[in-house]
């Protein structure tokens, strides 16, 4: 059962109960008999999105068992003092919206009790004499609670849920408590944008930290023999992974990072020759060797062919100031040129680095976890918030988004239908 599946599942045992009768209430959940009775009832006040609302409930007694039960509701949560709406409104807007886990518990409060800033939107409304006390280490909870139940689902999570062979990976930093620091390894479909269970590590230069994440991977469906190549800044111990493990997987080097590699060497040559010369002379000719290094940088990096590229490649050897660039890039000259080959049409050249865009909007994302554990439950619930929602449909003045109105899990060829990623985490 995947995700999208189990989201269904919940869903409809939400409305299996709110549409059971009278009757279906007479029956004992435990025993399963009928000889049963009204048992008095008791008065829950929890919070709504309405405000603090009365609930009775209804107990009754089963005379076959001995045991008494009450009558549930979809709309509450055992043992809370919030309704599943407030639960879900919390989550939804500590992840979507992108806020600190104190900002959230404020914003939820003022909501529910028409206090704090909520005088500042409407400052002739009477103050209410009911106020809601709702703190971050509650939110925290219920989050790390979704983040469990990501935990148990990771089995089968994108099972039968179509994916392309040409995959990236890139992790990220995030300081906890005490001043450790992990980091957060993630796998992602370069055609989808799907994203594969996380994992959180001590570091990055470890094999077993890389086996561990693909490990995962498969655990949530993805099926190590199918996968073709994989992107990646160039740690040296992923490398070493997939030519151990993966030999079969090429390797593709990240563009981005070999130019932020290669423009630190261009900066020195270009300052080299400007301090042979001085005045406007200088820097004319600073500027002119930066345009050749550069241009031959491109020529190879940005070639159509292999041949296009071995051409600009040997302009760069021959080059007076290129020969310390040339060797550079000559080592990384086959890993940054796998997606000429023809299998490999469709690698992205670059990390997956922008899906950690929305996961560094918020102001908690490392330090108020506490712990590793908590900060990988995290990323699993950032994980499945990915895959469910749909990308922004209007482009920006700097950014333009390759599926528009469309989630990784659409374009995978699975449409969600109604269900959301809570949905999916049963909350």
């Amino acid at each position: 059962m995947n995700i999208i599946e189990r989201g269904r599942a919940f869903v409809q045992s939400l409305r299996e109960l709110a549409g059971r009768s009278v009757w279906d209430w007479r029956r004992c959940p435990r025993c399963g008999g009928r000889f049963t009775h009204k048992n008095g009832s008791y008065v829950r006040r929890p919070w709504t999105l309405d405000g603090r609302q009365e609930v009775r409930v209804q107990r009754h007694l089963c005379r076959d068992c001995g045991r008494t039960y009450s009558e549930r509701s979809p709309l509450l949560v055992r043992g809370s003092w919030y309704a599943r709406e407030v639960h879900r409104y919390a989550i939804d807007h500590w992840q979507h919206v992108g806020s600190s886990l104190r900002r959230t518990a404020e914003w939820v409060r003022c909501h529910l009790g028409h206090q704090e800033r909520w005088k500042l939107w409407r400052p002739l409304e009477e103050r209410q004499e009911k106020r809601c006390h709702l703190s971050a280490s509650t939110v925290h909870r219920w989050l790390d609670g979704a983040g469990r139940v990501a935990q148990e689902s990771v089995g089968g999570q994108l099972e039968g849920i179509g994916f392309s062979e040409h995959l990236g990976t890139d992790g990220l930093w995030a300081r906890l408590r005490g001043g450790a620091k992990r980091v957060v390894l993630m796998l992602v479909d370069s055609a989808s944008g799907l994203v594969w269970p996380a994992v959180v590590e001590g570091g990055e230069q470890s094999r077993k930290s890389w086996q561990r994440l693909f490990e995962r991977a498969r655990q949530a469906g993805l099926n190590l023999q199918a996968i073709g190549a994989v992107t990646s800044d160039g740690v040296s111990a992923l490398v070493g992974y997939l030519r151990q493990r993966l030999p079969w997987v090429r390797h593709q080097r990240c563009v981005w990072h070999l130019w932020r590699m290669l423009s630190r060497e261009v900066a020195s040559q270009a300052s080299k020759v400007g301090s042979e010369l001085v005045g406007e002379a200088a820097r004319r000719a600073s500027k002119q060797l930066r345009g050749q290094l550069v241009a031959f940088i491109r020529g190879v990096l940005d070639a159509q062919s292999y041949e296009g590229a071995e051409a600009s490649l040997a302009k760069l050897r021959r080059h007076p100031r290129g020969a310390r660039i040339w060797k550079l890039l000559n080592q990384q000259f086959d890993a940054a040129l796998v997606h000429l080959l023809d299998r490999h049409r469709g690698l992205t050249r670059v990390t997956p680095e922008w899906c950690w865009r929305d996961f560094r909007q918020r102001l908690s994302r490392g330090r108020n976890h506490g712990s590793q554990q908590r900060l990988e439950r995290a990323a699993l619930v950032w994980a499945i918030y990915h895959n469910f929602t749909p990308a922004q449909r209007r482009c920006e003045r700097k950014r333009h988004y390759r599926r528009p109105g469309r989630s990784p899990l659409e374009v995978a060829g699975h449409h969600p239908g109604g269900i959301s990623y809570l949905d999916a985490l049963c909350v």
